[in-house]
């Protein structure tokens, strides 16, 4: 059973607006740093947001900052990641990941990849 289950992401014109949400399963939902990480075509992967689920507490990369909300849903154990402004530097595949074991903070996450549990991965693609 996949322990993250993502939906949502597709495409946009520049200025547009996507939601992406991740489920989690068997995952101790009630305290772990959520988030998501992008890659872009020909680009390494780089984190876009983080939410620990206890506190609430949120963290932002630089580029979404203005543009992009993280947020959660404790009913459904899912976060969701609202996506406004949208530009073609935007476009890549899109990873929920989780960390049951982490708090958050900025770039936390960047430093645990290799033990962070993984989406498949949404596709977004913004055009211009």
């Amino acid at each position: 059973q996949d322990r993250l289950t993502e939906s949502g992401g597709g495409s946009t014109q520049a200025g547009g607006s996507l939601g992406l949400s991740c489920e989690a399963h068997e995952i101790m939902f009630k305290s772990a740093c959520m988030g998501w990480f992008r890659q872009a075509p020909g680009k390494e992967r780089e984190e876009v947001a983080t939410l620990f689920t206890s506190t609430g507490a949120t963290f932002y990369s630089d580029f979404a900052k203005g543009r992009f909300t993280i947020s959660q849903d404790n009913a459904n154990r899912a976060i969701h990641l609202q996506m406004n402004n949208l530009q073609p530097e935007d476009t890549g595949i899109y990873y929920c990941v989780a960390d049951p074991s982490s708090r958050c903070g900025d770039g936390v996450l960047s430093r645990r990849q290799d033990r962070l549990y993984w989406g498949q991965g949404l596709q977004v693609t913004v055009s211009s």
